[in-house]
């Protein structure tokens, strides 16, 4: 289904948007999408606020591409088990907690994955 406004699908504008970054962003968005989408095969792309969006029974993440870093923002994040530690921005929000990687900055896949899957596990549960 296309986006309001758009004649793209919200897989086709996640696409274009990392196609456009054409830097190291653009290499961890892609590489951040493809942890989200293998954590679940239900899991849906979404484009919401100018970003990637997905979800499954409601929202799970965005992600983000600023100057100096990218984001991965969980929606319910406070309520999610992180036994890695990986959350690193926003700790301060009530519900939301996110993931902000540098350029050197390597991406706990398998830690990635966890996350989305408990997101997804709160989302059923609700």
């Amino acid at each position: 289904m296309a986006s309001q406004g758009t004649d793209k699908t919200p897989a086709e504008q996640i696409s274009r948007m990392i196609d456009e970054l054409n830097d190291w962003r653009g290499e961890k968005i892609a590489k951040l999408r493809a942890l989200v989408l293998a954590a679940d095969p239900e899991i849906s792309e979404e484009w919401k606020w100018g970003s990637p969006t997905w979800t499954r029974n409601g929202l799970l993440c965005s992600a983000s591409a600023f100057r100096d870093h990218v984001k991965l923002n969980f929606h319910k994040g406070a309520s999610l088990p992180d036994p890695k530690g990986l959350f690193n921005a926003g700790l301060e929000a009530k519900v939301t907690r996110a993931i902000d990687w540098g350029q050197d900055d390597p991406i706990d896949e398998a830690g990635v994955k966890s996350l989305v899957k408990a997101a997804v596990a709160l989302n059923l549960s609700n």
